[in-house]
């Protein structure tokens, strides 16, 4: 019995150093603009996609979408690439108008809403750092468990 409260609390403290913080996932936003700014959105986005870079640390990826909440990148998701998810609510928020919103209004800033933890199906708090580009055509952000 010792064993298994050993090895289940060893588990828990491992899986929890691989989990971002939300200052992570502010600074790989802010990170990732600067990218945005130097590069080129292409050039970016494809820095983003990579797997084994910069851009995909602990359990942060990058999403990108268009002030009209269109999603133009998603490191994880490509699939959702060309769609429209301002009306999304799945868990009871609307977060992607949400953060288009923002977008908008404030060029940056945080976006709270609820989101399945990974490797479970339990829903649980997440907020994403968002910041527009210089031109205000889309904004990128990255999220992290609370």
């Amino acid at each position: 019995m010792a064993v298994l409260a050993i090895t289940t609390t060893l588990t828990f403290a491992a899986q929890a150093e691989e989990m971002a913080t939300p200052m992570e996932a502010k600074e790989l936003t802010n990170k990732a603009m600067e990218l945005v700014a130097t590069q080129g959105r292409e050039t970016a986005f494809k820095t983003f996609a990579d797997a084994a870079g910069d851009f995909q640390p602990k359990d942060l990826y990058m999403f990108c979408l268009d002030m009209q909440g269109v999603m133009i990148f998603h490191a994880k998701k490509p699939q959702l690439v060309g769609k429209n998810l301002l009306a999304f609510n799945k868990y009871g928020d609307m977060l992607f108008t949400d953060m288009t919103n923002l977008a908008k209004s404030e060029g940056e800033g945080w976006v709270n809403y609820h989101w399945p933890y990974p490797g479970s199906e339990e829903i649980k708090e997440k907020a994403s750092y968002i910041k527009s580009a210089s031109d205000h055509s889309f904004y990128c952000g990255s999220g992290a468990y609370k």
